[in-house]
């Protein structure tokens, strides 16, 4: 049931959070998708998405435990997915992770056959994004577009430029979802193109 499992994963910069958000937005009634709530060591008043908070000595004792489906670390904090987020699979619903380009390897490793799907955006774009955060130094900018440019997308995932506004790239992912439902469903066929949107 892994082919309904949807892992979305981003550089900083390619607006992932902001397309998912359009996404839940404008999802159709119809579309049976779950979306995985993430357990993080950030406090839930941090705003944001809708997470489990725990601290990291929580979280520790969490994966001692074999609580996580996925676990990895990024930005300095730690994300999981428990097993229970993962249960809609069962009952084939899709369920969708937004995950860690840096855990990509692992995830597909224990749960293969999984959708990718990469959001992000040119390089001039990413650059002018992360320069209105003001978080960090140009050179710690061009080194994060630099790792970004370098990504090798894999084999079948689906890619979405974000480039313009964020409904042409959420329309984009929202088509690109409803064609994997299709094709799961054995509605089209199942050697339909992938590729940039």
């Amino acid at each position: 049931m892994n082919r309904r499992l949807i892992y979305v994963m981003g550089p900083s910069g390619a607006g992932k959070d902001s397309v998912l958000d359009w996404l839940r937005a404008n999802l159709p009634p119809r579309m049976q998708v779950h979306w995985a709530q993430r357990t993080i060591t950030r406090p839930a008043s941090a705003g944001g998405e809708a997470h489990e908070a725990t601290d990291a000595e929580g979280f520790e004792h969490l994966r001692s435990q074999g609580t996580f489906a996925l676990a990895w670390q990024a930005n300095g904090l730690h994300y999981g997915i428990r097993h229970t987020e993962l249960a809609r699979l069962q009952q084939g619903h899709w369920v969708l992770v937004n995950g860690s380009r840096g855990h990509l390897p692992q995830a597909l490793q224990s749960h293969p056959g999984l959708q990718v799907v990469h959001i992000t955006a040119d390089p001039a774009t990413l650059v002018q994004r992360l320069t209105q955060r003001q978080r960090e130094t140009p050179e710690e900018i061009q080194q994060r577009v630099a790792r970004a440019s370098a990504f090798v997308v894999p084999k079948g995932a689906i890619e979405i430029l974000n480039n313009g506004s964020l409904a042409e790239a959420g329309s984009a992912l929202l088509r690109e979802i409803e064609n994997c439902d299709a094709r799961d469903k054995g509605q089209v066929s199942q050697t339909a193109p992938k590729g940039r949107f």
